[in-house]
C-alpha cells in the first residue's frame, strides 16, 4: 500500500497512466464495450481491468492524472453519446460530469463510431465493469507541474 493514492488503482493501472506522455489519452470502457478489439490497435496493447464502475475510475483516475487543456480542438474529457437520443446524457455520463468539471473540464460528446476511432488511437484501454450503457470515457493527460 502507498500512502496518499486511491486504493482501486491498480500496480497495472498506475503503471500505464505513469508512462503516459503529456497528450497521450486514456480510454475508459463499460463492461459492453469492445476492450480486447481496441486493445489491439492501443499503445499499451492489452486492456487493463478496473473493478468498478466507470464512476469510480473516473474517480480514482483523475485523483492522478492532470488533464489537457492545451490542444483547444481536442476536448480533454470526452464521452459517448446515446445512439437514438444524441441530445440525452445517459446516467453513467450525468454522474461524470461534476469528477470532470472538478477537475476544470467539461465533457465533449462524441457519436459513437467517431468514439471508437478517438479509442483507438489511446495509450490505454481501461475496462470497468460498469453495467450502465455508455460509460464510455476519453481522457487527455495534460502535464504534471511542481
Amino acid at each position: 500500500m502507498l500512502l496518499g493514492l486511491d486504493g482501486r488503482l491498480t500496480p497495472e493501472l498506475l503503471y500505464a497512466l505513469a508512462s503516459m506522455g503529456h497528450g497521450d489519452c486514456a480510454t475508459i470502457v463499460d463492461a459492453n464495450y469492445p476492450a480486447v478489439t481496441g486493445a489491439r490497435h492501443s499503445v499499451w496493447g492489452r486492456v487493463v481491468d478496473f473493478g468498478g464502475t466507470s464512476t469510480q475510475a473516473l474517480q480514482a483516475i483523475l485523483s492522478v492524472l492532470p488533464l489537457d487543456d492545451f490542444d483547444p480542438q481536442t476536448p480533454p474529457a470526452r464521452a459517448m453519446q446515446m445512439v437514438d437520443t444524441p441530445d440525452t446524457l445517459p446516467e453513467a455520463v450525468r454522474d461524470a460530469v461534476p469528477l470532470i468539471r472538478a477537475a476544470g473540464q467539461d465533457i465533449a460528446m462524441l457519436d459513437r463510431f467517431a468514439f471508437y476511432a478517438a479509442a483507438q488511437t489511446s495509450f490505454v484501454i481501461i475496462r470497468t465493469t460498469e453495467r450502465r450503457f455508455y460509460g464510455n470515457f476519453i481522457l487527455r493527460k495534460g502535464v504534471v507541474s511542481s
